[in-house]
């Protein structure tokens, strides 16, 4: 089993990537907006509610996934360095996947603040994540959070074994999936 974690700022192409990635490989696309949009039918994600909801939803799928026969599974996330618990969640799900026997792989993803204002606008995005399609909200969490956290790591700031940082400002989602698969040989 393979877990691909792929994280970086909002609209750095982490989903598009990740859906490149699941067309040339076996490993199965899981966004972390599957989760949020499921659940904001029901209860907006700033409420304690949607975060228990979403939280336990992906805990779920996780303890699923990683007991089962699949080949892999590529997740994406929006990791906050600057906070203890997104350390702490990262961990977590790390020992809960190699604690049956998977490899765990970190994607980092980075792109210029103009290129990631493009993106949040796409179609591919406005489809996959209709929490996005108010673009005035959008654009303005972007800004707001990244404001507020760090949400790329630091020059030797990640520990992990099998790991790869990609400024993919000037790179096609294409081009970036085929990177990552030649470099862990998927």
């Amino acid at each position: 089993m393979k877990f691909v974690h792929i994280f970086g700022p909002q609209a750095v192409g982490k989903m598009t990537v990740g859906q490149e990635l699941a067309k040339i490989t076996d490993l199965k696309l899981f966004h972390n907006h599957m989760t949020i949009d499921l659940v904001g039918h029901f209860f907006d994600y700033s409420t304690k509610e949607a975060k228990r909801l979403v939280n336990l939803f992906r805990q779920e799928i996780f303890e699923e996934v990683s007991k089962s026969d699949l080949y892999g599974m590529i997740f994406t996330y929006v990791w906050m360095f600057d906070k203890e618990s997104d350390w702490e969640y990262v961990k977590n799900l790390t020992q809960l996947f190699e604690s049956r026997g998977a490899t765990v792989y970190y994607v980092e993803l980075e792109a210029d603040l103009d290129e990631r204002l493009e993106r949040n606008k796409t179609p591919n995005r406005l489809e996959h994540k209709p929490k996005k399609r108010d673009l005035e909200w959008s654009e303005n969490d972007l800004l707001e959070t990244l404001e507020k956290h760090r949400l790329n790591s630091l020059d030797g700031e990640i520990p992990f074994e099998n790991y790869i940082k990609i400024d993919n400002t000037n790179m096609s989602a294409e081009d970036v999936a085929r990177s990552i698969k030649n470099r862990f040989d998927f």
